[in-house]
């Protein structure tokens, strides 16, 4: 089985779970009490999240592309409720990823790197006082790349930098002040990279803006 065939196998799995909780909850204890949510709440949530990037990455000095492979991570996040509506969300999570340059008749391995991308969104909650609450956001993040491995190269280096975020998903009340969390961000996102390979130096634009897919349970309080 491939990565992504695991890592869409894991997030499957994940999004099964959830459902049997949420069907579980609506039928045991429909008219049971929920905790809304309302200005002045914390909430915290933990999360399985894949995270699947979409990258595009080039050089004007070596030919072919760039690939990096998915990764399936623990995430926790600390929500800040503004007013019943409007919250403020900082997420924490950081990934490893195997980096590749294909060069269409061979492919070198560039080793591997860690993100650790705090990101900090507003969002903006539907129906803060239903058991079903769907909700978007946006906001930014600054991705901090650590623990790079060269792999085939010589060495190799990558640019932090700031980006920004979207996401959308919603928070369904199981009872009291816990409650089932599924979530989709698109995080946009660019460092240049930089390796020596043979005794030659070369630059890369990459644009990796990673989707995150997560699901999770949150504590309100």
């Amino acid at each position: 089985m491939t990565f992504s065939r695991k890592l869409m196998t894991t997030v499957a799995s994940c999004a099964v779970v959830g459902t049997m909780m949420i069907a579980g909850g609506s039928a045991q204890a429909q008219d049971a009490a929920f905790k809304i949510k309302q200005a002045g709440d914390f909430l915290i949530r933990g999360r399985i999240v894949g995270v699947v990037p979409d990258e595009d990455i080039t050089s004007n000095t070596l030919p072919g592309e760039g690939k990096v492979d998915d990764d399936v991570i623990p995430e926790v996040d600390f929500s800040y409720f503004i007013t019943d509506n409007i919250a403020l969300e900082l997420i924490a999570g950081t990934s490893k990823h195997d980096v590749k340059w294909n060069t269409g008749s061979s492919e070198v391995d560039l080793g591997s790197v860690r993100l650790l991308p705090p990101t900090l969104t507003a969002q903006y909650h539907f129906m803060p006082d239903q058991r079903f609450s769907p909700y978007v956001g946006a906001g930014i993040n600054y991705t901090f790349f650590y623990d790079a491995k060269s792999g085939g190269a010589q060495s190799i280096s990558y640019d932090d930098g700031f980006g920004y975020a979207f996401q959308a998903g919603f928070d369904y009340a199981i009872s009291g002040p816990w409650s089932l969390n599924v979530d989709v961000k698109k995080i946009f996102l660019n460092t240049d990279v930089t390796t020596n390979v043979g005794g030659t130096t070369y630059k890369a634009d990459a644009d990796l803006d990673p989707w995150l897919f997560g699901i999770g349970v949150g504590y309100r309080f």
